[in-house]
């Protein structure tokens, strides 16, 4: 499920996974896969010693939130609508309680998640930034402070709410948890992964 995270370009914002059998995120109105995003994160964790650094990244964006869908009626299965609620029909949320966990193949379903997208988001060229100085983060127009920044990469780490499934994490954000804790400084300085 997506929290409610701070930002400090938009105030309160929605980021996380929103359906357990696939890897998608959002970010607002930005929507990639966790793969990628982990990926993005691991590149400029590489760079934490610079003051500034920065790297292009193709997203999805939806701007219409009817296109974007009703994730609380798509859960319920009481109302299937836009990129979220297609989503839904194809991946339903469990049955059982128990069941809701992130399922750490999620990965398996980018195909179809993708031809479900492509049908309501556009492609859109963002940057991903850090500013040592500043000890902040920019995800396309989401800035966010250090703090702010870490509590988005703990949320992946953990699954997010419900978190991970057995407690298995993909390797990707094995790699990206490497790679971040070879490079503290800057924006990931004192960053901690705890359980």
């Amino acid at each position: 499920m997506p929290l409610a995270f701070d930002s400090l370009s938009h105030g309160t914002i929605a980021f996380g996974f929103f359906n357990i059998e696939t890897d998608m995120l959002l970010c607002d109105r930005y929507f990639f896969f966790a793969d990628d995003f982990c990926a993005k994160i691991k590149q400029i964790a590489g760079h934490s010693a610079e003051q500034k650094y920065q790297t292009g990244w193709k997203v999805y964006t939806i701007d219409s939130p009817d296109e974007i869908g009703d994730l609380m009626g798509a859960i319920h299965g009481a109302r299937y609508m836009g990129f979220i609620g297609e989503l839904y029909r194809c991946y339903p949320f469990p049955q059982q309680p128990e069941d809701f966990k992130q399922n750490p193949e999620g990965d398996r379903t980018q195909s179809v998640v993708t031809e479900i997208i492509s049908r309501y988001a556009k492609t859109e060229e963002i940057q991903i930034a850090i500013d040592n100085k500043k000890l902040q983060t920019a995800i396309g127009c989401y800035h966010f402070n250090r703090d702010q920044f870490q509590d988005l990469l703990k949320y992946v780490w953990r699954g997010g709410y419900p978190r991970w499934k057995n407690d298995i994490r993909p390797a990707y954000v094995l790699d990206m948890n490497q790679q971040i804790m070879a490079n503290r400084a800057g924006i990931f300085e004192n960053m901690e992964f705890n359980d």
